[in-house]
This record gives C-alpha cells, structure tokens and sequence, in this order.
C-alpha cells in the first residue's frame, strides 16, 4: 500500500538533473510557466496508468506515481520548479525536474525508490512530452479561461448595443464627420469583432489537441509500445475533458510548431481588435471639454499626480498595452517556428513562455475590459444627437436626388455662409420633401429604400 504524499513546504524534491540545470541557466529567473509544468505532470500520471493497464508496471507503482502527479498538477508542488525558462530547446531540464519531483514524491509514499527515468518518463521524451505539455497548457487556458472572458465580453457589449438601437450619432471616417448611425450599431461591431475573435481562437482547438505523445525521440515510437500513442491520448482525454487523440504524423508533430504558431496568431488577431475597441472607447470618452465627450468611461482612480479631478480611461489604456505585448509575444513564437530543424524544434521553451503570456494576458484584459469598463459607461445621448445634427455630411441624404457635384456645393455654401444646409437647399429650390431627409437622422441609420434611380443634376440644384 502507498502512503499519503508528502506535504508541500519541505526539502526540495528534484535531484541532481535539476541541480545542474539550475547551475547551467542562471538567466531570467524566471521558470517554465505552471501551467506546461502541471501538463507535464498530468502526463506523467496518465502514462503510469497506461502502464498500468497493459499490464506493465505493478499497481502500489502506478499508483504512486498518478498519486504524485495529480500532487502536482493539482498546484501543491509549485515551488519545486526552479529551472530557468531559457533553457535547452527541447525543454528536457524541466521534463526531468518533473520526473525527479514526480519520482522523489512517490518513492516517499511507496516506501522504495522510484526512478525518474524508467518509471515516470517510461515511453516518452522530453521530445514529445514538452510539446504535448504545451499543447494541452495552452487548450485548457482557451477552454478555461480565455474563451469565457471574451464570452463575457461580447455579452456585455450586446447588452450595451441593445439598450442604444435608437441612440442616434455622428458616425467618422478617418476621424472626421461622416452620416448618422446609432451607438448600438457602433457598439454592435465592437462585439461581432470579439465574438469572432473567439471563433478563430477556438477553431485551433481541433489541431492544437493532436498530441506527438508516443512518438518518443523522434517520432518513430522507439521505447514504447505499440498503440501507446492512442491509448495516452483517450486518458488524457478521461482527466482533462479536452478532446485529445493522437498526431496523425508523428513526425509532423514533433519536429514542427504550427498549431502552436497558428493559435499565437490568432490571439494577437483577437488582442488588436480589442485594441482598437479601447482606442474607440478613449476617443469616444475624451473631453471633458475639449474632446469628443459622448461617453463617460467609469471612474476608477485618480488619473493625475498633480491635476485634481483629472480621470483616465486607465482599462481602455491598459488593454492596449496588453496587446502590444501579445505583438510582441507572437513575433517570439513566429521567430522561434523558424528553430525546427530536421526532427525537432529547438525553441519549446521559449514558445511556451509566449504563448502562455498571451492567452493569460488577453484573458485577463477581456474580463476587465467586460467588468470594470464596458458595464460602467454612461451615454450621453444628447450630445450625441447635437452633434449628428450639425455634420456636413448629413448632405449626403441629399445626393441621390441633387447629385454629387451639386450636394459638394450646397456644404461649401454652408461653411461658408454659415447657415444650416435645409434653409440653403430650401432657398436653393429643392422641394420640401427632399429637405425633409436632413431632419430623419433615424432614417439615415438604415437602408434607403426610396433612393431614385438616377441623380437629380437638373432639380433645381445650386
């Protein structure tokens, strides 16, 4: 029988590869990310329970090492994980702290040694295991964690869209006065943008999730058992709920990075959409008097050490930076695909590193952008509408029926004598209920239905 695993909080629980490895990459200070060394552990207990059932290694072995994992996987052995991130290429100083810690852990609770190499990292590589780790770290944090706070952001900005269908506003092109349309339409493809972004995330699932696992050094199986690619697979798939199976092509999946590469992309795809969403919300909240002034962001802190009463749209800002960030991450990835050579790639670690960043950093800005910004903003309507009225562009109603040349006229003609466009195109001759458009903003939000079919050079234009 196994005893309990050791309680957290003692001596260290690596050996002598993680000694060494820790002497050897004095560089960042910095370690794998928690969530690949957890997957990593996850495999571990899932390989000894493979072995297990095909009858390969006895069951107190097995079960003190799974013991062991889910110990670590679980979170309680955070601290046992000192190997710098910048490392070798394949990741195998961390593969081993976690077979050594693994094998520390059950050797404790099973009263006799248990070798990190033989037992725990039986029928895998660190060639193939590192990578598997990365994939699965990375879906459990798009499933967990990113695609619900981009959910919740996107719900949050319908809501804000469905309670302004009617709110009508100057619309702008190239930061200049363009023809009406509605703060809910405004806000509507805000969140298409996001719901969007969420659908190319997760649409990487599908390949991310094929794992090299079985493939061993180089992809041929070496040291493993037949049919022990699948049958990791489907255990990983029983602890994880993610859809996990084997790689189709071995040695596609361990010697190249483009699922990894493609979900990076896409997460910068989602990060500057949401950039652009926080620079609309800057803009549109700018002021309070010498700016656009037609939202009010929430109020959350002090925007200025030496201004009192000076507010920031301090979420909107920190969004943006989020995503320079993740640019930043993806070129990392990008650059570290171009490190596959022959059989492997030599940049796991790095690409771990950066990948993780961004999902954890894109979800965290999502959720704080829904909750601490999008739910707190106040429209003022009003201005909204004060403004619309007075754009030039509102003659743009009028260029079905005058024409282009002659509309381009009439907005001269007001700037400069300043008045207003109906009372000029009015004086002008156009019939009353041609002028009668400028006054429908509503009806400028929406198709036109009535739209003659030619332009009107000679009714009367100025």
């Amino acid at each position: 029988m196994t005893q309990d695993v050791p309680s957290a909080g003692s001596a260290p629980r690596w050996g002598e590869q993680t000694r060494l490895a820790v002497d050897n990459f004095p560089i960042s200070g910095e370690p794998m990310p928690t969530p690949v060394v957890r997957a990593l552990a996850e495999i571990k207990g899932a390989a000894a329970a493979v072995h297990r059932a095909r009858g390969l290694i006895d069951a107190d072995l097995a079960e003190a090492i799974e013991r062991a994992a889910a110990a670590v996987t679980d979170g309680r052995w955070d601290d046992q994980f000192p190997v710098d991130v910048f490392q070798t290429g394949s990741g195998t100083s961390t593969n081993m702290n976690v077979n050594e810690v693994v094998a520390n852990l059950a050797s404790e609770a099973l009263g006799r040694p248990v070798h990190p190499n033989d037992d725990v990292n039986r029928s895998q590589s660190s060639n193939d295991a590192v990578p598997a780790a990365t994939r699965l770290a990375a879906a459990g944090l798009v499933t967990n964690q990113l695609a619900p706070a981009l959910d919740r952001l996107a719900h949050s900005l319908r809501a804000l869209s469905a309670a302004h269908t009617g709110t009508v506003k100057m619309g702008r092109t190239h930061l200049m006065d363009a023809v009406p349309m509605t703060f809910g339409q405004e806000v509507g493809g805000w969140a298409r943008s996001v719901e969007l972004g969420r659908d190319r995330i997760t649409s990487c699932l599908d390949r991310l999730l094929e794992l090299p696992l079985g493939g061993t050094a180089v992809g041929t199986g070496l040291n493993a058992p037949p049919g022990f690619d699948a049958d990791i697979a489907t255990e990983l798939a029983r602890r994880t709920g993610l859809a996990t199976r084997p790689a189709a092509d071995h040695m596609e999946a361990q010697s190249r990075t483009d699922s990894l590469t493609e979900l990076s992309a896409m997460v910068k795809v989602v990060s500057l959409s949401l950039y652009a969403i926080a620079g609309d919300l800057r803009l549109l909240g700018s002021g309070p008097v010498g700016g656009l002034a037609e939202i009010r962001l929430p109020s959350l802190q002090a925007g200025s050490s030496i201004m009192p009463g000076k507010v920031n749209p301090v979420i909107p800002e920190a969004v943006q930076q989020v995503a320079a960030q993740i640019v930043g991450n993806d070129a990392t990835v990008t650059f570290a695909a171009t490190m596959s050579n022959l059989q492997l790639n030599t940049a796991a670690p790095v690409i771990a590193r950066a990948l993780v960043s961004s999902l954890q950093l894109l979800a965290n800005a999502a959720r704080l952008l829904a909750d601490r910004c999008i739910t707190g903003i106040a429209v003022d309507a009003d201005r909204m509408l004060d403004v619309a009225r007075r754009s030039p562009a509102l003659v743009t109603v009028l260029a079905p029926s005058l024409g282009y040349d002659a509309a381009a006229a009439l907005v001269s003609r007001a700037r400069e004598d300043g008045r207003p466009l109906a009372e000029l195109a009015r004086d002008a001759g156009v019939p009353e209920h041609v002028t009668a458009r400028l006054d429908d903003l509503a009806g400028m939000t929406r198709p036109s239905p009535d739209v003659s079919r030619s332009t009107g050079s000679g009714t009367g234009a100025p």
